[in-house]
């Protein structure tokens, strides 16, 4: 069965296929957005902040992962890797990331949190290895902006690319549109699409990236 992905909006998503459902970073309002009705085995945070840290706006029995380690919920195996900077010079090291990669039976997801450093070559063989499908923030402030995240696409030359983090109407924060990072990747448009359903076989030779329609307020 393929894993089906939607975007909730900011940097959650609900990730499902047969086994579990994953959700990760859930949001408060305070953001302008909201989450909607969503049920989870598995909700993972990246970074405890009000805009990823709102466990309480999902429904279910579920596991919080909120730190590196390597985990087994639903027959979904989670690792997660700390990885973590600063822009500023004057500081060593920025707030705690958590990168979380999701085995789903042959297919790795991969989502980067808040991440605002372009890793290491090493960093990327050692830790992070292969990656099928990449949830990238994009838009800037806090986290990598659209050029920063084009140069992390080329390390991990994943097979399927979806940014998050970035500027929607309804988002309070000063966030860069997607439009910026659609650029830096040589593209003009992309088509958004309500879900992506993915599987080993199906995954493209060249990396292709996928906008994913914003499904908040209703249902999930």
């Amino acid at each position: 069965m393929p894993v089906e992905i939607t975007w909730l909006g900011h940097s959650c998503f609900r990730l499902r296929d047969r086994a579990a459902t994953v959700v990760t970073d859930p949001y408060g309002k305070d953001i302008g957005l909201i989450l909607p009705r969503v049920r989870a085995d598995i909700v993972t945070i990246s970074h405890d902040a009000d805009d990823h840290n709102y466990v309480k706006g999902v429904r279910g029995d579920f596991r919080v992962l909120a730190g590196p380690g390597e985990y087994e919920v639903s027959s979904v195996f989670v690792t997660g890797l700390e990885l973590r900077g600063s822009k500023k010079k004057e500081v060593a090291v920025g707030p705690r990331n958590t990168v979380f990669l999701f085995e789903f039976d042959d297919l790795t997801v991969c989502h980067l949190g808040d991440l605002n450093i372009v890793p290491t070559q090493a960093q990327v063989e050692e830790a992070l290895g292969a990656v099928d499908v990449l949830l990238i923030p994009v838009g800037g402030e806090e986290t990598l902006n659209a050029s920063q995240a084009s140069e992390v696409v080329s390390l991990l030359e994943p097979h399927i690319v979806i940014p998050m983090h970035y500027h929607v109407p309804e988002v309070t924060m000063n966030l860069d549109p997607v439009g910026k990072f659609l650029k830096e990747m040589g593209l003009d448009k992309v088509a958004p699409q309500e879900a992506l359903k993915v599987s080993r076989s199906g995954l493209p030779d060249e990396t292709q990236i996928v906008l994913l329609e914003l499904k908040s307020k209703d249902e999930a």
